[in-house]
């Protein structure tokens, strides 16, 4: 099955210049969404997960699956104010700002192999504050799997030493 058919590209989304890769066809087809997470359960066996970690919001529609099929736990990563109990947190800066992201004191235990599922790897600033929290609660990132792969934009390099699967790339 080539999901490739599944992602809609919308020309001079959200701005102008812009090629936005919309995932939402391949989660609205049954048959595409279940490829998409047996290749990442496949990934998640390869690597040795004992957990899978998604960051908000489409880490989880990817992530949840992939634990569920595995039984193994799911946990995510938030924005502020998000999670009810105690977090850390990890402040990154963007091309116009910055962001934050948190995950549950508690979230993963220290040793634990974590798999960070997203839906996308573009410039590499969420999944690498997503691994920094996993590294700070003393677990393992045995890898990060992405639907999407925007090669130009270099995010890969921010992974050094780290297994990544991409089932698109772009």
């Amino acid at each position: 099955m080539d999901l490739k058919n599944y992602i809609a590209t919308i020309h001079d989304f959200p701005v102008k210049g812009i090629e936005f890769r919309d995932i939402t066809p391949l989660m609205a087809d049954g048959a595409a969404f279940k490829e998409a997470t047996r290749l990442f359960v496949e990934f998640a066996h390869k690597v040795g997960a004992d957990v899978i970690v998604g960051p908000e919001s489409r880490g989880f529609i990817f992530g949840c699956p992939v634990a569920y099929e595995m039984e193994i736990g799911f946990v995510p990563v938030r924005k502020p104010g998000k999670l009810p109990r105690e977090t850390v947190s990890y402040s990154y800066d963007l091309e116009y700002g910055s962001n934050e992201l948190h995950i549950h004191k508690d979230g993963v235990k220290p040793g634990q192999k974590v798999l960070i599922i997203d839906d996308l790897l573009a410039t590499g600033g969420t999944i690498e504050a997503s691994v920094s929290l996993v590294r700070e609660l003393g677990a393992e990132v045995v890898g990060c799997g992405f639907l999407i792969e925007l090669e130009d934009l270099k995010g890969r390099e921010k992974l050094e030493g780290i297994d990544v699967f991409t089932i698109l790339k772009y």
